[in-house]
């Protein structure tokens, strides 16, 4: 679908190239969408604004303003309207100014968009990512707000130009889209049916980033262990594990999210066999009610779930395992969030991302009678938070002592500066807080720092006592490359080819917020999102 409508006056005549800004909203999905985005504008001449303006520029001081939403929250709606209402006033006394928004409440929304926000230049879906730079071309040229919305995917997006925000750590996709059938997600219905990268082109790509000094890939994918459904061949994902594992150079291999009713034994195995896959798995509960998931169509049971963190715990002893859990979706009774509490007691998770949920429209559960009581809703989500923060803090308190490997990161640590510490994630993920003992060497992003734990915090690990040992790697002398480069578009690749004929033969074997698509543990390279 593509239409036009009136929009604000055309642009002056530039003479130094144009500014862009693009503001994420949701799931490491949109993260890396949003590196495609930046990709696409500087492949085809824009800069991004603080290259020109310095770091905290406003958003408003942009010549094109990207939102690329998320959809999976009610609250969604709002945050997007909220910010295009801050900007109207801005566009209006800044001719030439463009604001264009994408993702997955574009694809819902559509020409609602423009309707509300009539200042709007260009909308675009979650199906043609790469049509961006067009589209804001065509709206200059025509005054009008162009609409653009496709119903499927025509380019699997990894073939786009990327901008990688880190040197160090990559998301790398390897599907796009989901089988599922949840009542409470409106993802599938936005981002179409599973479409999967074909295996070698995902080990090119792997094997490229390697060479630009990356250490660390995070597989991403809807559900990725179905990974194979479209070549039929359902052990697929094991198979890619063990072979992103075997590339030389490869430090750390993530994967996020799988779903509970695939995750197959062999999966375990790659992971616990594979040393370079790290002991880290985010695997969404959503509920520990069975009169619940059944509801909620998550075709998995709480002892299906509970049996498969015990079969990871028994391979992989160390696992930091994370999950994703809705409180008070419809029907939900005491007795069903008492089953919540037991999972979540039984499991031992490192971390969870608890939602309140919440309507969307177009969802089964929407139109479910028995929505929960708002107040019934906040004191139950009080009661689970409370219990997985203690859960959290003894499996910390748990780690003083354990003497670790720690990638070290760039804006992980709020307070870094103020404590005079560093920060990076251990092999599970979990997130360490570091000092660097007086006059011994100081490391940067993407090198690695071996420290033992002093103090095991709610949320993350302290390590500030004097066992320091520091190991420069090519991540960090590609995080310093970059820091020596001159002004001006950085870290800009070139995709790579993914989609073949149906027919093409599959390399399987050697040649991852909220509720819905998830928000996971965070959106930097190594979190994880739900499913």
């Amino acid at each position: 679908m593509s239409t036009t409508s009136e929009a604000p006056a055309p642009a002056l005549a530039e003479t130094a190239p144009r500014t862009y800004q693009v503001r994420t909203f949701g799931c490491q999905m949109n993260v890396h969408d949003s590196e495609r985005l930046s990709g696409l504008l500087e492949a085809a001449g824009y800069v991004r604004l603080d290259e020109v303006a310095g770091p905290g520029a406003p958003a408003e001081d942009a010549d094109v303003v990207v939102f690329n939403t998320c959809a999976v929250r009610e609250n969604a709606d709002n945050k997007l309207y909220g910010n295009l209402g801050r900007l109207a006033p801005v566009k209006e006394q800044r001719p030439g100014m463009q604001i264009a928004v994408g993702g997955c409440l574009a694809q819902k929304d559509r020409g609602e968009i423009v309707r509300k926000a009539p200042w709007v230049d260009v909308v675009f879906g979650t199906h043609n990512v790469g049509s961006l730079p067009a589209l804001l071309d065509r709206a200059r040229h025509n005054a009008a707000a162009q609409v653009e919305i496709l119903e499927s995917l025509e380019v699997f997006p990894s073939t786009l130009p990327t901008r990688r925000e880190s040197a160090y750590a990559a998301w790398v996709s390897i599907s796009v889209g989901c089988n599922n059938t949840c009542t409470f997600c409106i993802v599938p219905a936005l981002r179409g049916k599973e479409k999967d990268r074909r295996p070698g082109d995902i080990l090119a790509e792997i094997e490229a980033l390697v060479a630009e000094g990356v250490s660390e890939v995070t597989l991403l994918g809807q559900n990725v262990n179905t990974y194979g459904v479209e070549f039929g061949d359902r052990l697929a994902f094991g198979k890619l594990l063990r072979a992103t594992g075997s590339i030389e150079g490869l430090e750390r291999v993530r994967f996020t999210s799988p779903h509970p009713s695939s995750f197959t034994d062999d999966v375990i195995d790659a992971m616990a066999e594979t040393p370079t896959v790290m002991p880290s798995l985010h695997m969404p509960l959503q509920s520990g009610s069975d009169r619940v998931l059944k509801a909620m169509r998550r075709s998995y049971r709480s002892e299906r779930f509970l049996g498969i963190i015990d079969k990871v715990r028994a391979q992989i002893p160390d696992a930091a395992i994370t999950t994703d859990i809705i409180v008070g979706f419809p029907g939900e009774t005491e007795e069903d969030f008492r089953a919540t509490l037991d999972v979540v007691e039984r499991s031992r998770f490192s971390g969870a991302f608890t939602f309140q949920y919440s309507t969307r429209p177009g969802t089964p559960a929407a139109t479910m009678t028995e929505q929960v009581p708002k107040a019934v809703v906040q004191e139950r989500y009080e009661r689970l938070t409370a219990l997985q923060d203690e859960i959290a803090y003894a499996e910390n308190r748990a780690q003083t002592g354990r003497r670790l490997e720690v990638l070290v990161a760039e804006g992980e640590g709020r307070k870094d500066t103020a404590h005079a510490r560093l920060s990076g994630r251990a092999p599970d993920n979990r997130l360490v807080h570091f000092s660097v003992p007086e006059g011994a060497g100081s490391p940067r992003p993407g090198d690695v720092v071996t420290v033992t734990v002093t103090r095991g915090a709610p949320h993350y690990l302290e390590a500030d006592g004097p066992d320091y040992a520091l190991r420069r790697t090519r991540s960090g002398d590609a995080w310093q490359a970059r820091q020596d480069a001159p002004a001006g578009p950085k870290g800009v690749s070139l995709g790579l080819p993914t989609l073949r004929p149906r027919g093409a033969a599959a390399q399987s074997g050697g040649g991852v917020a909220g509720p819905g698509c998830g928000s996971g543990p965070g959106v930097g390279p190594g979190s994880g999102i739900g499913g």
